[in-house]
């Protein structure tokens, strides 16, 4: 049998989730947290094969518990599952620890399968999750197609500083800010202040606030 833990905010989704793998007497729910925090408390003391994870919760979020529980050691195996896939939440997840990544309009089957392989400590990725990683892969890091200072003017702008703001920030003139943004737009392939801002968060550059 393997044994799990729901870690989910909403009640709804963890009784959902724990009925259907009831439904089935190769599984066994044993815990459900509604944060991160009482994931990790959970984990330690009960030992899942597999922890199902919700990242998006309040207090401590999943890829804080994930990170948390590779750093007791914690031997149970993290699926992500979440409604997010784009590679600002993938990729941290997988390389916090996560055994796998699957979205939550998953169908039943693929769902069981995938906590059947997890359980193994085999890789499971939602399709769209494979290609998100893929395109990692093959696309430089941000961190590699800007420069240190490029990133500097990118944050000021994402925290909604004029030009000069930006300028009296880093010390610079006016017209160097103007030069940065224009490289900007060039390197990320965008036409304006907010594109470049979406798109450094899409790369992983910029981290949504919270």
């Amino acid at each position: 049998m393997i044994t799990l833990l729901i870690a989910d905010d909403h009640p709804v989704v963890r009784d959902g989730l724990s009925g259907m793998f009831a439904a089935d007497p190769e599984f066994e729910v044993i815990g459900e947290a509604s944060d991160g925090a009482e994931a990790i408390r959970l984990a330690q003391a009960l030992r899942p094969d597999v922890i199902l994870m919700d990242l998006q919760m309040p207090g401590v979020n999943g890829l804080a518990a994930i990170t948390e529980l590779t750093k007791r050691g914690v031997e149970s195996h993290v699926l992500v599952l979440t409604t997010y896939d784009t590679d600002a939440h993938v990729v941290p997840a997988i390389e916090a620890g996560a055994t796998g990544y699957l979205l939550k309009d998953a169908p039943r089957d693929e769902l069981l399968r995938a906590v059947r392989a997890a359980s193994q400590g085999q890789s499971v990725l939602a399709p769209s999750v494979a290609s998100v990683l893929m395109n990692r892969v093959r696309t430089p890091p941000a961190a590699e197609l800007l420069s240190q200072r490029e990133i500097e003017v990118l944050q000021l702008v994402a925290a909604g500083k004029t030009n000069r703001e930006a300028a009296a920030r880093l010390f610079i003139s006016e017209a160097t800010i103007k030069t940065h943004l224009i490289n900007i737009y060039a390197k990320l392939d965008v036409p304006d202040r907010a594109s470049a801002v979406a798109a450094a968060y899409n790369l992983g550059l910029l981290r949504p606030p919270g």
